[in-house]
């Protein structure tokens, strides 16, 4: 199983839209809010480069926004 891990804001709408989809497909994932969390801020801006959220990771594969087909992709589903 592949590990996915969010980096979101709960008043994002693109942050919303990917966990709408992992849920929907049975995906499980670990969710960090960076907008209380300031180390997993800081850690993502390290990552990333950007402020932007959604960040998302799948295993080691990054991946900015909600992008369906590269999720699915990524996810092998």
């Amino acid at each position: 199983m592949k590990k996915v891990t969010i980096y979101s804001t709960p008043t994002c709408h693109f942050c919303q839209m990917t966990k709408e989809f992992l849920k929907e497909k049975k995906v499980e994932y670990t969710d960090y809010d960076v907008s209380t969390d300031m180390e997993k801020r800081k850690e993502m801006i390290e990552k990333s480069g950007q402020m932007a959220v959604p960040v998302v990771y799948v295993d080691d594969e990054m991946m900015i926004g909600f992008d369906k087909d590269k999720l699915t992709s990524a996810l092998g589903l």
